[in-house]
């Protein structure tokens, strides 16, 4: 009876041993699995993007298409302004890719290290549009209105890619005589709200907590279109926003990183893009 335990204990011991030897782990002890192009079925691999709160709906599929291509991948999303996910990049937050909608944070990563000089390339472009709630309480008709004392506007912050975007259309159309020269202060007056991202704009819009917005054209989506008013800006006012997407240096899986950034470039990324009310990059 003892002989048998001591050689049941054996035969448990050796299986750990072998599963020990042959699975492959982190310094930190936990469990990593190779690529997808070289792993055996196993455990999920995740993957971990940062990007841009205007790429919500887009990243979320093409995400989803990622993982379908590449079955055994979990794609995490984590979308908030562009300022605010380089400021948890510098913080230490893990992430394997990054996709800005402004080169102005991509480019503070490549300076502090933390992404390649040669890794940023842009994925896709973008331009501005006001947005109304759907019933127009504010009677806004044409661009001249926002500069109309007593009307609630809502912005992002200076900081954030759209709001910067939004005060540089603001400053074409201070130089043409038709707004004249006053008129991007008397717009900013009519501020009542900075957010931290632009879904928190086209919400609050939306809600009615505000007569007018300047977002991405991206935001008016198929689903908010009969929600929303819109008044386009003209070509010559407007600022097309540019987004580049790059690997983080220390990606925990550099290669499955590559390889959704290679996604995003490639015709089922580009379309994907498009359908949501981008600018495909080659454009």
């Amino acid at each position: 009876m003892l002989r048998r335990v001591i050689t049941g204990g054996v035969i448990w011991l050796t299986m750990v041993v072998l599963v020990a030897c042959t699975t492959p782990t982190a310094s930190d002890g936990t469990v990593v699995e190779l690529s997808p192009t070289t792993r055996n079925p196993g455990p999920t691999v995740r993957l971990t993007v940062f990007a841009a709160a205007s790429l919500t709906d887009a990243f979320r599929e093409m995400g989803q298409e990622f993982e379908a291509t590449y079955p055994g991948t979990q794609v995490t999303l984590n979308f908030a302004g562009s300022q605010q996910l380089a400021l948890q990049i510098e913080q230490g937050a893990q992430a394997d890719v990054f996709a800005s909608a402004s080169q102005r944070y991509m480019d503070r990563l490549v300076a502090v290290g933390l992404i390649a000089p040669d890794a940023p390339v842009t994925f896709a472009r973008n331009q501005m549009v006001v947005v109304l709630p759907g019933e127009n309480p504010g009677r806004v008709e044409t661009l001249q209105d926002l500069a109309r004392p007593g009307l609630k506007l809502i912005l992002a912050g200076e900081q954030v890619p759209v709001g910067a975007y939004a005060r540089q259309v603001l400053d074409k159309l201070s130089s043409d005589s038709a707004y004249g020269s006053d008129f991007r202060e008397a717009v900013l007056a009519n501020v009542i709200s900075n957010e931290e991202n632009v879904r928190q704009v086209v919400a609050k819009v939306q809600l009615g907590e505000a007569d007018a917005g300047i977002v991405y054209r991206s935001n008016v989506t198929p689903a908010l279109a009969s929600e929303l008013g819109k008044i386009d800006i003209p070509d010559r006012f407007n600022v097309t926003a540019t987004y580049p997407i790059a690997v983080l240096e220390a990606a925990p899986d550099d290669d499955l990183a590559r390889q959704f950034v290679e996604f995003v470039l490639g015709p089922e990324g580009q379309r994907v893009l498009e359908r949501w009310g981008l600018i495909k990059a080659a454009e």
